[in-house]
């Protein structure tokens, strides 16, 4: 049995993967910032945690942790002549120094594993480029950067890769899918001519988190429906 700290499993892609994870027997504190999830699952432990506020504590974690998984992000679509300065620094505080703060606090506590792995999430756009968003690029671009930094200095006790999605069906993207037109548009840009869920990246994740990927670190994992490598 392992340990998991999921951080924004409130919602999304991070509910899903905590779920997954306590179904298939692990133990997993979970964070969320404004809502807490109701949930009757005896392996998952909620707490509370602002990864924006300027001194965070993870006290309630166990002093050994098995792996780490940064979930929260943003998608902000607009023309670059209308994001401000200070929009891109709100980005990168909420998806860099947010996990950047989490983990320097949590490292102690994966060192003392045997087989520690952190996931990070990226973007399809920031290899694929994609008008308007240069905003969730630029955040994300740091991100991949970050990942293959922290791979090759924490090799080889702690493995660290990145999943980039595609459009998933997440509340985060719920003004691209608010209706039947859209949904459809966004499907049929893919090769696979569907929208990502919640469950595909928690299972790309679960993989990343466990043994069978222990030959895995400082990758960039797209899970994207075909987007960044195919055109149909």
């Amino acid at each position: 049995m392992s340990h998991y700290l999921i951080v924004g499993a409130s919602s999304g892609i991070g509910q899903k993967l905590a779920t997954q994870l306590a179904d298939n027997g692990d133990q997993v504190t979970a964070t969320f910032n404004q809502h807490k999830p109701t949930t009757s699952h005896s392996n998952i432990q909620y707490h509370h945690l602002n990864v924006l506020d300027d001194a965070i504590s993870l006290d309630f974690l166990p002093d050994e942790l098995d792996g780490l998984v940064y979930c929260p992000g943003s998608i902000n679509l607009k023309s670059f002549e209308r994001i401000k300065p200070a929009d891109f620094e709100s980005d990168y505080k909420l998806q860099v120094v947010g996990a950047i703060k989490v983990l320097q606090l949590a490292l102690p506590r994966l060192k003392k594993s045997k087989a520690a792995s952190i996931v990070l999430f990226s973007t399809v756009a920031v290899q694929l480029g994609l008008p308007f968003h240069s905003q969730v690029a630029t955040s994300k671009g740091a991100i991949e950067g970050l990942t293959r930094a922290l791979a090759a200095e924490y090799a080889p006790t702690i493995r660290v890769n990145c999943i980039a999605p595609s459009l998933t069906d997440t509340p985060l993207a719920m003004s691209l899918l608010n209706n039947d037109q859209k949904r459809e548009a966004n499907a049929l840009r893919h090769p696979l001519k569907r929208i990502g869920t919640p469950q595909d990246l928690a299972n790309m994740a679960t993989f990343l988190l466990s043994d069978k990927a222990s030959w895995i670190t400082g990758q960039i994992l797209n899970v994207d429906g075909g987007m960044s490598s195919l055109k149909t």
